[in-house]
């Protein structure tokens, strides 16, 4: 399931990132790349430990916690600290598969990457290529989105960024392990969530039908959810 949330940032907010990111010093991506990725892996990233990627990041997970549609599609227990990166001068990310577990930095733990994240920070005018594609059972889904916007996908598929032949695509991305792990299990759980909320828009609060999908739907996230 593919999920797209807009204006995760106002366009102000993005205007202030990109300040601080064309003030920052970009490192050679392939020094966080895994064994096999690090070979189709050609882009540019922030340090992750260094500023401005904390303060971005922690400004990117607040504005999160107010998105509806990402804690209902995401059902987040855990989330890896926003990264950043940078493609240009043909800049590319072969296909490849996220890793399943990742440590998080400071000795905090690990996360199972159940979402990945790609928060988009670069207007599609303002470069060429650097298209997300994403295969899924459905084909290969092509993403490329407004600045400010995000998509959410499951970590599990092969994915990749396409050369970007002009301007730069900058963008942030993260992971997300979930409540629930299994994805059609949470997938259900996200139709039937927006179904209740699509209903109380035109139904009373204590309508017994209401009512009664939003019990099925806490008792099946109290059957699925690792809290």
């Amino acid at each position: 399931m593919l999920i797209t949330i807009e204006n995760v940032l106002s366009k102000d907010e993005v205007r202030q990132f990109r300040g601080w990111l064309a003030q920052a010093s970009w490192q050679d991506g392939t020094l966080t790349g895994g064994t096999l990725a690090r070979h189709v892996k050609q882009n540019l990233q922030l340090q992750d430990n260094a500023e401005p990627a904390q303060s971005l990041g922690q400004h990117i997970l607040r504005a999160l916690a107010g998105q509806p549609l990402f804690v209902s599609a995401a059902l987040p227990r855990k989330i890896f600290p926003p990264k950043f990166n940078c493609y240009q001068d043909g800049g590319t990310y072969g296909t490849h598969v996220d890793s399943a577990v990742m440590q998080l930095p400071g000795n905090q733990g690990s996360v199972r990457s159940d979402l990945s994240a790609t928060l988009f920070l670069s207007e599609p005018h303002e470069y060429e290529g650097g298209v997300l594609e994403v295969e899924s059972e459905f084909g290969v889904q092509s993403v490329k989105l407004a600045a400010g916007d995000m998509v959410l996908y499951p970590s599990s598929s092969l994915h990749r960024v396409t050369p970007v032949t002009a301007g730069a695509r900058l963008a942030s991305f993260f992971w997300i392990e979930s409540m629930v792990a299994d994805e059609g299990e949470r997938s259900l759980l996200f139709d039937l969530d927006r179904t209740v909320q699509n209903l109380s828009q035109s139904l009373p609060p204590d309508h017994h039908e209401l009512v009664r999908l939003t019990g099925i739907y806490h008792n099946l996230l109290r059957r699925w959810a690792q809290t």
